[in-house]
């Protein structure tokens, strides 16, 4: 069986401290976040036009596109693995109920 690693294939290239000290939000402390950081501050420097810092927001974007699409990539082989071994969730099964029954029978 072919064993699907989950790590990207991007590295890390902003540290903790570069991204703390650059406040960005948790959410967005991924693989990208080298390139958010000069996004963000080319941002406030233009008040946040939206024709300014242009060359940067579309590398910051395709870099998450990327990362998009190369997890994507990663769920289909997952998912043609489990197949392949005839692992397959049943759909309902055991799913919670949207009214609990009542406790007096």
């Amino acid at each position: 069986m072919e064993e699907v690693k989950l790590e990207s294939s991007k590295p890390m290239v902003a540290s903790r401290e570069e991204m703390v000290e650059a406040r960005v939000p948790l959410a967005y402390r991924d693989q990208c976040a080298h390139l958010l950081i000069p996004l963000n501050k080319c941002r406030s420097a233009e008040m946040y036009l939206p024709w300014k810092c242009e060359s940067e927001r579309h590398v910051y974007e395709k870099c998450e596109y990327e990362l998009v699409m190369e997890r994507i990539l990663k769920m289909q082989k997952i998912k043609e693995n489990q197949e392949k071994l005839g692992i397959q969730k049943e759909k309902g099964g055991a799913a919670i109920p949207l009214f609990p029954s009542p406790a007096i029978s």
